[in-house]
């Protein structure tokens, strides 16, 4: 193994001839990722209203725009060299700092968790300023990328120097910079269109973590309660919702949208996928959530009605966000299963308005219904004729 070989570039019609799958050390990285959405999913169970909702939100983001940059630049350039896997480390232990910092993020622990934020993201920058110096062809793409991501740096290190609330007013600040980068900088990333095989696989990693975490949440809260029949069947019904979700999601990436990139060299589309997901993965998290709620309530009593909206609102997040995707074309393009995604949205907002008086199990009993009933008119629908199921390989 080399100690310090040129970023290579690794997207282009010469180079997607090669075969690119998720590497081990993708796979690894991803790991800290799956303890930093724990800590979300802990810190929103610990506070279920308007609220903490939105500072979950607010530290999710942050943590989702980390594991995009590291993704995207990897899809662009990575090169396995020890200097690249020490770079890699590094960036985990950010993370990991991240991650130890979400508790009283948004006030106690807010100037560790923006320093950690800041050295993530500074690696980055020092990622793409070596990719620009070595690969010509990537210049001006990676030179706008950390110049607008070494400011938003800047910010978020001057948080650090402002009291609270107006540190999070630099936060927002910093994250709109690190959103507006690429945005204002789509002529640069139309030359450099990312590698259509390995993208999917990524987003589709980052989705099995937070179903993964939803998972977890069942097995909690049935782990912290005296069983009893009517526990064991919210568990039951809690894994049904995941693994429902998880359905409409993989049996629909029928790779539709990533031809269309490769014959328009339109770059729209990994706007909406980039976009759109992250209220998907917030939905899935806070509908984990929703599910340990359920199994730790009192079985004989109405549910508490922040729990209610939690539950349904989370899940009704997931099927708008795949009722866009589907309309887009990010998974498989169909009008009708827009509609079907849409409708079921609506169902679950008008079961939190009207279900003030039903109990646990009742409520989770009629979003399971919901999702069934999805899953159904898929398969009444049939598969996308472009989807093969596949596995996430290693290169």
């Amino acid at each position: 193994m080399n100690w310090l070989q040129p970023p290579r570039l690794r997207v282009g019609e010469d180079n997607e001839a090669e075969p690119r799958r998720v590497t081990w050390l993708e796979l690894f990285y991803d790991l800290v990722f799956v303890v930093a959405v724990s800590q979300l999913a802990h810190e929103l169970s610990k506070n279920v209203s308007l609220g903490g909702f939105l500072g979950f939100v607010e530290l999710f983001i942050p943590i989702w725009w980390a594991w995009i940059g590291t993704t995207f630049y990897a899809n662009r350039f990575d090169t396995d060299t020890v200097v690249r896997r020490v770079l890699m480390a590094v960036q985990m232990l950010a993370i990991a700092a991240l991650a130890v910092n979400i508790h009283h993020g948004l006030d106690e622990s807010s100037v560790g968790f923006a320093l950690a934020y800041a050295a993530a993201r500074l690696v980055l920058v020092f990622e793409y300023l070596w990719a620009g110096w070595c690969i010509l062809q990537a210049r001006e793409l990676a030179t706008h990328y950390s110049i607008g991501f070494a400011i938003a740096v800047l910010f978020w290190i001057a948080s650090v120097f402002v009291p609270l609330p107006f540190r999070l007013i630099f936060w927002v600040i910093g994250l709109a910079i690190d959103f507006a980068t690429p945005l204002t900088g789509q002529h640069h990333q139309a030359r450099l269109l990312p590698h259509t095989e390995h993208l999917p696989e990524r987003f589709g990693l980052f989705t099995i973590i937070v179903l993964g975490e939803a998972v977890v949440a069942v097995v909690r809260g049935v782990s912290e309660v005296e069983w009893s029949l009517m526990n064991a069947m919210c568990a039951i019904l809690g894994f049904a919702i995941a693994f429902s979700l998880w359905w409409l999601y993989f049996d629909n990436v029928d790779g539709s949208s990533l031809r269309v990139i490769r014959t328009s060299g339109s770059i729209g589309i990994f706007q909406v996928w980039l976009c759109v997901h992250l209220p998907l993965v917030i939905g899935i998290v806070a509908a984990g959530v929703g599910v340990e709620h359920i199994i730790l309530s009192e079985d004989r009593l109405a549910l508490a009605a922040a729990d209610r909206w939690l539950m349904c609102g989370a899940i009704a997040l997931c099927f708008v966000a795949l009722s866009i995707l589907h309309r887009t074309g990010v998974i498989f393009k169909c009008k009708a299963r827009t509609k079907h995604r849409l409708a079921g949205a609506g169902a679950l907002l008008l079961l939190a308005i009207v279900g003030e008086n039903l109990l646990p199990l009742v409520l989770i009993s009629i979003i399971v219904g919901i999702c069934i009933i999805e899953v159904g008119l898929d398969l009444y629908q049939g598969r996308p004729a472009s989807a093969q199921p596949s596995v996430p390989g290693v290169s």
